[in-house]
């Protein structure tokens, strides 16, 4: 780079005093600015405007594809729970051996070999009859048709669905503010590059007319150098705000999703403030406090399936089952049977009452946690809009300053080209300058910033930016 060619000549001069440092910096000054204009033309990087961000955001940003698993995962929670109100289908093989007098003579039943054989020796031979395998091959289908806690269960999992895709839909929010405002860091990082681009013209121009007047004798050499440094000072800034730039390209980046640097579009939405009362109304149907009355309504269902459990099953039993003495799935006797069942637990221990309890207080947690969320919104919506309030106020108020500080240096200078004025007071000017210039780049920047905060916090920043 030139910076590094200024460093290693004016190393390398040792005689001559400064005017030769003095005279090879003016030449290769054009120069540098023309490298540094040039190297903010990344011919590489694609400008976006802030939906397309916004768009490629939502598609490529790990954070958001990560949540969408995550809402994927919650949903199948509805078919878990909804397997339970389907029939069950199975096969069951079982192998029995076994001296007991009745499953001996049950089995040799169901093996279809009982004979008169069997009889011989009775009843000696029914209470002593020996070891006797069995393989027992069944297909069943068992259908529930009574389980109050799997509807309950169902809706549960309906509930927390729903909660989730909510809390998703605050996720992709969240995401948006993200790069919102890495989008507006690039354009006020592009805005500090073109102020100090002034800046490093206006010290040019300093540089030139004290060493015009120093040529004809008019000022001091003390001045040229004094506007040298000066001159170099700005030219450090340029390249730190350079640098700022491509950070914040790349910041841009990450918050879509890639390792890629992408540029801007000069354009921005025109956004104006509402009245508090707009975005504290439009905070009470914010997603996340949606999701947390999604919640609180599977908190209640949770109370009701704790209550369920009193209750009892019933279902039916229906299977085709094979017996045989020597083979697996061997065929020797074969029978079917059908059956209704109830199951109902008068005592488990009292879990049924714990639980119970349990969900009662889990559905005051949820109440009180909403009513705390709800309280914060509120103190944040209106936090944001008093800062987007002040940052508006703040942006005129730079705007005043830069007005008076471009007409102090002006007639500064006028009154240093007409001796009138030292050097020392023009370099002062035009320092209060350069701070107004970046002050109001930074005060726009934050006014944007606080508007969407406010956007963001009432959860109308997709409305607001008119963002699908």
């Amino acid at each position: 780079m030139v910076l590094k060619n200024i460093n290693s000549k004016s190393g390398v001069i040792k005689f001559g005093g400064f005017i030769p440092v003095i005279l090879l910096f003016a030449v290769i000054s054009p120069a540098f600015a023309a490298s540094t204009v040039s190297d903010l033309n990344f011919a590489s990087e694609k400008k976006l405007t802030l939906k397309e961000a916004v768009r490629l955001a939502l598609q490529n940003n790990h954070q958001i594809k990560a949540f969408a698993y995550s809402v994927s995962a919650e949903q199948q929670n509805k078919g878990i729970a909804a397997s339970q109100l389907l029939p069950k289908i199975g096969i069951e093989e079982n192998l029995t051996r076994t001296d007991t007098p009745a499953y001996v003579f049950s089995n040799k039943l169901n093996q279809r070999r009982f004979s008169a054989a069997d009889l011989a020796g009775a009843p000696a031979t029914f209470n002593n009859p020996g070891y006797l395998n069995n393989y027992q091959t069944e297909f069943f289908i068992e259908q529930a048709i009574f389980t109050p806690a799997a509807w309950i269960g169902y809706d549960i999992a309906d509930k927390q669905s729903q909660a989730k895709n909510e809390e998703f839909q605050r996720a992709q929010e969240q995401i948006i503010y993200r790069v919102v405002s890495e989008y507006l860091n690039v354009r006020t990082t592009k805005e500090v590059v073109s102020s100090v681009l002034n800046s490093v013209d206006d010290a040019n121009e300093h540089l030139r007319i004290s060493r015009v007047r120093n040529d004809a004798n008019l000022g001091l050499y003390s001045d040229v150098l004094r506007a040298s440094t000066a001159h170099k000072q700005a030219q450090q800034n340029l390249v730190t705000a350079q640098k700022n730039l491509a950070l914040a390209k790349r910041s841009l980046g990450l918050a879509i999703g890639t390792q890629e640097s992408f540029d801007v579009e000069p354009e921005f939405p025109e956004i104006t403030i509402e009245r508090p009362e707009y975005y504290t109304n439009a905070a009470i149907s914010r997603k996340d406090i949606k999701a947390m009355y999604k919640n609180i309504e599977a908190a209640r269902k949770s109370i009701d399936l704790a209550w369920a459990e009193y209750l009892p099953v019933a279902g039916l039993r229906a299977a085709y089952e094979l017996d045989d003495h020597s083979n697996v799935f061997g065929g020797e006797g074969e029978s079917w049977f059908g059956a209704v069942f109830v199951k109902w637990y008068l005592f488990e221990g009292a879990g049924r009452d714990a639980r119970r309890i349990k969900a009662k207080f889990e559905l005051e947690q949820t109440k009180e946690a909403l009513a705390e969320l709800e309280n914060a919104i509120a103190f944040r919506v209106y936090q944001a809009w008093l800062t987007a309030e002040e940052a508006q106020k703040n942006v005129q108020l730079a705007e005043a300053a830069l007005e008076s500080a471009q007409e102090g240096e002006r007639l500064v200078r006028k009154r240093y080209e007409s001796s009138l004025s030292p050097l020392v007071d023009l370099l002062d000017t035009q320092v209060m300058l350069d701070n107004a210039r970046t002050n109001l780049v930074a005060k726009e920047n934050e006014y944007r910033i606080a508007l969407m905060t406010l956007f963001f916090e009432s959860g109308t920043i997709k409305q607001d930016l008119n963002i699908e």
